[in-house]
């Protein structure tokens, strides 16, 4: 068993959760960084272990198939590994009307966004909970806080996913567990390519750097806040939401969103 704290990072490989893995690495956690592709979670391990003489354990893992999580976490018991932090970082969107579009992304969107999440969040409370001790990071978007024409099995998977962590951050509370919900807004990953919005008005009116949402998430977490919303523009987009009027919400969104 590890002398370090141990944080899961799923996504690690790429974006917000490559960035939040150097940030944990920096304050001197052990990793297990999760994603898809093998290659590059060894190389990431690799740079971070040198960098900060921590241990990066790797489980490659397609969050897609519903045995995912608990293959991952078979994987924790087989290496010995109790977690101190879970971070629920990956996801992924699609673009264009909900009925013109394939199923099949959209559901395997509801898969990883959503089922995976709240299974590897049971499997970790499992043991954070026995010992009274854990933080688990789910990361959220502004796009949980209204409904997203053009995007909407997206946007309703982080309204799930916002509703959730609020839920459970108040029965683990007394506990000694913290759960965040961390809502950034649009962010320069290769999220807005893989999800064909890359050209809409949201990303051409600018993207937040991936490295300053990271720091903003971790520092949620370490504070123990169950809602945080990432640069006063998104928060005050968030507080504008709460009082305008739902079919005007909608429309904006909808404008905010097309990509021609």
């Amino acid at each position: 068993m590890s002398a370090r704290e141990v944080a899961l990072i799923t996504g690690a490989s790429m974006g917000i959760g490559k960035e939040l893995a150097k940030i944990f690495a920096a304050d001197g956690h052990d990793l297990v960084l999760v994603a898809r592709s093998e290659d590059k979670l060894r190389s990431l391990g690799g740079e971070l272990e040198s960098a900060h003489g921590i241990t990066a354990h790797v489980v490659a893992a397609d969050l897609t198939d519903p045995a995912a999580p608990a293959h991952i976490f078979s994987e924790l018991e087989h290496k010995d590994l109790q977690l101190d932090y879970l971070v629920n970082n990956a996801g992924f969107g699609t673009t264009g009307p909900f009925a013109a579009g394939s199923l099949v992304p959209q559901m395997d969107m509801i898969q990883v966004n959503v089922d995976a999440l709240v299974a590897l969040t049971h499997l970790a409370l499992q043991g954070m909970l026995a010992r009274e001790k854990g933080r688990v990071l789910n990361n959220e978007s502004t796009a949980g806080l209204r409904s997203g024409p053009d995007m909407a099995i997206y946007y309703a998977t982080k309204a799930f996913v916002l509703m959730f962590s609020e839920g459970i951050a108040e029965e683990v509370r007394a506990a000694g567990v913290t759960v965040t919900a961390h809502c950034p807004g649009a962010t320069a990953t290769n999220f807005a390519d893989t999800a064909g919005n890359a050209k809409s008005l949201l990303f051409k009116l600018g993207a937040a750097p991936a490295d300053k949402v990271a720091r903003h998430a971790y520092r949620s977490m370490m504070q123990g806040k169950v809602v945080a919303i990432e640069g006063l523009m998104n928060w005050l987009s968030a507080f504008s939401v709460r009082f305008g009027p739902r079919a005007f919400v909608r429309k904006v969104t909808r404008w905010l969103n097309q990509t021609s």
